[in-house]
């Protein structure tokens, strides 16, 4: 059987930061993706500029320095010297990720589904073979994303989540929009994020704000309503963990969505999964001052919780909170970056 230093569950951006770590300093490093083709997730794909458009800035397919910004009763725009935030192809950013992992002397295998783990030994499917396999491991990292299976073993439920739910439509979208609307999204907005020759549109709510199901019906009238034709568009949903309850169990991890990192606000959680992924690759490599980013993460993230609690409480509550948060960036009182993870 073989035996890896590291065995990380999942290819996204968590679990390739923290594979290029453990990898390049030495520890034998595994990382099992049960999706065949890496990069592949609901997500509009906006990074900030405090977060990574200054590392990631290569790949990033349109930026905008000005935001549009739309609630019931107000309608004005932010603007900055730098981006404020980028749009990234998921599958172009997993691409760049793996090749950089790979290159660290990380291995990865895609296409294989986890099945079980016991004491120190991880069984999956090797879907492309249909054979069953084992590896053990000396640390387990659980980069499996909001349904994860490493989290399931650790026993930890997810109780407070979000949902996303996207289409990517053909056309060229001159602006980045945000509409606020609690009638229609409850403490979540809706999104214009356009892309090279697309965007992405679609809605973000907390699930206890609104149901998946009201939430798709209220985009479609969003989206009529603005002439958009999402008809021809395919749709993709996600659930977004933002349950946090701690990273680090004994030899076992978890980071990024499987931690329950995103933002409750805003389902942030590209920035989210690569700091969490390069703290916990340094601990693991015993690497000193390894958490000070992923500190004032988590500090962000109990704010972001905090406030969104709030939110749940009255359709009422959220539309006046909407509303003199946008006003106060409105009035330079309030800074658009404090919504960021990265501030």
């Amino acid at each position: 059987m073989l035996f890896y230093d590291v065995i990380i569950v999942g290819a996204g951006p968590a679990g390739l930061s923290c594979a290029e770590i453990t990898a390049k300093h030495g520890a034998a490093t595994l990382v099992l993706e049960r999706k065949k083709n890496i990069g592949e997730k609901v997500c509009a794909g906006g990074i900030t500029w405090n977060g990574l458009i200054n590392k990631l800035n290569d790949i990033s397919e349109r930026s905008f320095s000005t935001q549009y910004i739309y609630t019931k009763k107000q309608r004005f725009t932010v603007s900055e010297d730098n981006p404020i935030i980028a749009t990234v192809n998921r599958v172009t950013l997993g691409q760049l990720m793996s090749a950089n992992a790979t290159e660290a002397g990380a291995t990865i295998r895609t296409n294989c589904q986890v099945t079980s783990i016991n004491k120190g030994i991880i069984t999956f499917l090797n879907r492309d073979t249909g054979l069953s396999e084992q590896v053990r491991f000396n640390h387990l990292v659980g980069a499996d994303g909001s349904s994860s299976a490493v989290r399931k073993y650790l026993g930890i439920p997810v109780s407070d989540f979000g949902v996303g739910i996207n289409y990517m439509v053909d056309g060229n979208f001159p602006s980045m929009q945000w509409h606020l609307n609690s009638s229609l999204f409850g403490s979540g907005y809706a999104w214009i994020f356009p892309h090279r020759e697309r965007a992405s549109i679609g809605a973000y709510a907390d699930a206890k704000s609104v149901s998946a199901m009201f939430l798709k019906t209220s985009l479609i009238q969003w989206a009529n309503s603005n002439q958009f034709d999402l008809s021809t568009a395919r749709l993709t949903a996600e659930r977004i963990n933002y349950d946090y309850r701690g990273y680090s169990f004994d030899n076992i991890y978890l980071i990024g969505d499987a931690a329950g990192l995103a933002s409750a606000l805003t389902g942030e959680g590209i920035y989210p999964a690569m700091v969490s992924g390069e703290t916990i690759g340094r601990q693991i490599c015993k690497i000193k001052n390894a958490e000070k980013d992923f500190q004032k993460l988590l500090k962000n993230h109990k704010k972001h919780r905090t406030m969104a609690k709030i939110a749940q409480i009255h359709p009422t509550i959220s539309t006046v909170l909407s509303e003199l948060v946008c006003y106060g960036l409105k009035k330079n009182i309030i800074d658009f970056r404090s919504a960021e993870m990265a501030h």
